[in-house]
């Protein structure tokens, strides 16, 4: 409820009159609200001027730093391509066996610098040397049926040229052996070929006793040398000659080396292949004993063919060569003709199984090739991952953990590949000097010469890039093979040309132009509008400059998008 105050009435006398009135100004609060509205219109007006001189001024940086200015200079310009790549020697082996077997000798150790064909690892080749030695027992064999056929064919051709009668003769079945024997294959009635095995026959009257010798006696004994054999038991002494030397050493008793020798004897009559006996040669005695052998073993086999009417012939019997052991059935006719083509297929077979031996102890020896590992350069021993004592081969340099048995590194001279791209491939030329540097050596520089440029090209994401080799020069003790390098081959030496930045140049061979009013007094880009787009033509470059040959004057300003100053403008837009 709102109240109202009443002030009282004051009488004054009739008689005094009223004082006149004061003039009393307006009250100013109206006008300092208007004052005030226009100092801070005034203020507000100064902070928009402010702020557009300020995003002037912004935007004139902006311009400024959206481009950077090179000159078009003369420069001494040398054409080069870049390219990366890891040291390596220039030479380097990595010994690997296709053989298994226990490593018998490996005479060298890590940082040992070997010679070419030094011997690295010599491994057991036991079982590869008795294999040759049954195949050169075949071979014989097999000789000796070629020769067998050849003379039987002989015989065949001289009877029919003499016209003689066979056919009502007696045909007799002929031993071309001495000894025991041990197999008969045929029985009466068999119809047999000319050739054909008819008993095996083992020769007693000789036997063969193999006894391992120190290797380095062994090492001045000869084939047909006079020897010495002791029969265990009766210590009789009987006279031989050396049959057979080994080609490689083993491990003996004790760790020593030793080598086999086979002892060729007459049979005196008493021995067996259960007697054991050693031997000397020369004074020299084996290293250990053992068990003799029969010398070896023949086969009879038939000189004629047809069917065997008698067989004077079981196992056990002792027959000597040329004995009469049985005989061919009586026939009406002989067809001379298909026997005299028979002996000559014999003759074919016969050689075709000669070649065939032949073949197999020349694979055999090639085998025993294998167990002699010997570098192919000279070089340094980087690593030995096997030692004597070691199996290798098979799985066990997987179960050891290795890749090679040895690596052998030639640092006489350095090398390394660098890819080229198919644009500059054709202006590599073997000579051209190269500079290198290395990632590990900081400041320092080397030099060398391309040695090799491959055509074989690998293609990757649609281009193309060449294997060339640089030779370092010289042998610097700071390269150290797997470093990564950076080279520079040095293509051409265009001299003293006008150049300007690689990155100045656009699309089509264009470049931009600070024409005049274009920058200001810092050479700072003032005016936009000033720039001009100008066609040039162009030569050479090396990684940074490019020759201009037309378009440009030396004294030039160019203009150099600033990437990182778009990036930024961009930013602002979009902060904007």
């Amino acid at each position: 409820m709102e109240t109202t105050q009443v002030k009282p009435e004051v009488n004054t006398p009739a008689s005094t009159p009223a004082p006149p009135k004061k003039f009393t100004p307006p009250k100013k609060r109206g006008w300092v609200k208007w004052v005030r509205r226009l100092v801070i219109l005034a203020v507000l007006a100064g902070g928009v001027v402010f702020l557009l001189a300020q995003c002037q001024s912004a935007g004139t940086q902006l311009a400024a730093g959206a481009y950077l200015t090179e000159t078009a200079q003369v420069r001494d310009l040398t054409v080069s391509v870049s390219g990366t790549g890891p040291i390596e020697p220039i030479h380097s082996y990595r010994a690997t066996t296709l053989v298994s077997g226990e490593v018998l000798e490996a005479p060298f150790e890590e940082g040992q610098t070997v010679s070419k064909d030094d011997l690295l690892f010599r491994i057991d080749a036991k079982d590869v040397e008795d294999n040759i030695q049954q195949l050169e027992s075949n071979i014989r064999q097999q000789e000796l049926n070629l020769r067998a056929a050849q003379l039987n064919l002989e015989d065949l051709l001289e009877r029919q040229e003499d016209n003689q009668e066979e056919n009502a003769k007696e045909h007799n079945l002929e031993s071309n052996a001495t000894g025991v024997v041990t197999e008969v294959h045929v029985e009466v009635g068999d119809t047999i070929s000319i050739g054909a095995p008819v008993a095996d026959v083992l020769d007693r009257e000789h036997m063969k006793l193999t006894l391992p010798f120190h290797a380095a006696d062994a090492a001045g004994f000869y084939t047909g040398q006079t020897a010495q054999v002791t029969v265990d038991g009766t210590l009789e002494v009987l006279t031989g000659a050396i049959d057979e030397l080994g080609v490689t050493d083993q491990v003996g008793p004790g760790g020593s080396l030793v080598r086999q020798v086979t002892i060729r004897v007459d049979n005196p009559g008493a021995l067996s292949d259960t007697s054991r006996g050693t031997a000397s040669v020369n004074g020299l005695p084996c290293a250990s004993g053992g068990t003799f052998t029969y010398a070896e073993s023949k086969q009879i086999t038939a000189k004629e063919s047809g069917e065997i009417e008698t067989l004077n012939l079981r196992k056990g019997d002792w027959v000597t060569d040329g004995q009469i052991v049985g005989s061919f059935k009586k026939t009406e006719l002989d067809d001379m003709d298909t026997q005299i083509e028979n002996a000559r297929i014999q003759i074919e077979n016969a050689r075709i199984q000669v070649e065939n031996a032949q073949i197999s102890l020349q694979n055999a020896r090639d085998r025993l090739e294998d167990y002699t590992i010997r570098s192919t350069i000279t070089g340094t021993v980087i690593e030995k991952n096997v030692d004597v004592g070691d199996n290798v081969g098979g799985s066990a340099s997987s179960t050891a953990g290795y890749t090679y048995m040895a690596v052998i590194y030639d640092l006489s001279a350095l090398t390394f590949d660098v890819r080229i791209d198919e644009l500059d491939i054709n202006k590599i030329q073997v000579g051209q000097k190269v500079e290198i540097t290395a990632d590990a050596l900081d400041g320092e520089q080397f030099t060398g010469t391309v040695d090799k440029v491959n055509i074989n090209g690998t293609t990757a994401a649609g281009v193309t890039t060449y294997p060339v080799t640089v030779k370092v020069d010289g042998t610097p003790a700071a390269l150290k093979p797997g470093m990564n390098i950076s080279a520079k081959i040095l293509v051409e030496h265009a001299g003293a040309v006008l150049t300007i930045p690689v990155d100045a140049v656009k699309r089509g061979n264009e470049v931009l132009v600070a024409g005049p009013g274009c920058l200001d007094e810092n050479g700072n880009v003032a005016d936009l509008t000033a720039i001009e787009t100008r066609q040039v033509t162009l030569g050479r470059n090396d990684e940074d400059y490019i020759e201009v040959l037309d378009g440009l004057e030396e004294g030039e300003v160019i203009l150099i998008e600033n990437q990182a100053s778009n990036m930024m403008a961009m930013m602002m837009g979009m902060g904007g």
